[in-house]
């Protein structure tokens, strides 16, 4: 009696596994390209463009060559991405700390005028932006990518980091308090235990948006060796346009430390995205 239910319950679903099926070979698609492109030549690439398996073998030093293309433009991007998320999250905790535990006059307004600049577009401030920095000779300067990382990122970090600090218990702080700790020790020992998971996935998320980020670094970088992965990446196909092979190696070479680095925290953002979505 219960085998039949089962069957039909299968036999109905098996049109939304076929659309998460197609739906997860499109989004592969792109990735197998470049895996399989990698490993060939502009001969096999041209003849063969679909199939995995090159007829002269695999050319595995298209990789090697392809990481000692972009090794430069990788640590630059390294630099960046890791200094800029440090910088960020520990900025965006000492804000929403004051945010959430010290009220001062008019701070609801201060707040929302705050969150305001969460609606302004970008691009909107290129033009002032980029002329405030040539006047104070920050062009070409990777700590300058470093310093609109952070103070791009703060408002949003805070927005959300204010909202779980409110939901810990005021005991915690009052105990901490009377323990002689420091407002810099109760976030310290209070603060950042009780938000790891949502710091975690905000770290993850300023990361990636540092690692891939391509306008600030193609408007402000003058000098090749500072190029980061994204501009990096850009000039290496016009300049070397027809070694197909180098250049998927290259990519792939570039997008393997995210899919590293998101293999081991997945659990981590996970989490962190399930809290955020409670609290909301």
């Amino acid at each position: 009696m219960s085998a039949k239910p089962t069957a039909k319950r299968v036999k109905s679903e098996w049109p939304k596994h076929l659309v998460v099926l197609l739906l997860l070979g499109i989004e592969l698609l792109p990735f197998y390209m470049m895996l399989q492109i990698s490993v060939k030549n502009n001969a096999e690439f041209l003849n063969h463009p679909w199939l995995p398996l090159p007829p002269a073998g695999w050319h595995w030093s298209n990789l090697v060559e392809g990481f000692q293309l972009i090794f430069p433009y990788i640590a630059n991007t390294v630099f960046v991405a890791v200094l800029g998320t440090v910088c960020t999250l520990f900025l965006a905790i000492l804000g929403a700390y004051f945010f959430a535990r010290y009220k001062m006059p008019f701070s609801n307004f201060f707040w929302a005028f705050f969150l305001f600049l969460m609606l302004m577009p970008g691009v909107a401030n290129i033009v002032p932006l980029f002329s405030l920095l040539k006047s104070m000779s920050l062009l070409n300067s990777l700590w300058t990518l470093v310093l609109l990382a952070v103070a791009g990122g703060q408002v949003f970090n805070i927005y959300v980091l204010r909202n779980f600090i409110e939901d810990i218990p005021k005991d915690l702080f009052e105990a901490a308090e009377m323990d002689g700790a420091s407002h810099f020790k109760q976030i310290i020992n209070v603060v950042i235990p009780m938000s790891g998971s949502i710091i975690g996935t905000l770290a993850i998320l300023s990361f990636i948006g540092q690692w891939n980020d391509f306008l600030m670094p193609l408007l402000l970088m003058r000098d090749k060796e500072l190029f980061t992965l994204g501009v990096g990446l850009i000039y290496l196909d016009g300049e070397y346009i027809k070694q197909w092979g180098k250049i998927m190696a290259a990519f792939l070479v570039a997008s393997a430390p995210l899919l590293i680095m998101f293999l081991f925290t997945m659990k981590l953002f996970v989490r962190g995205l399930g809290g955020a979505a409670l609290k909301g």
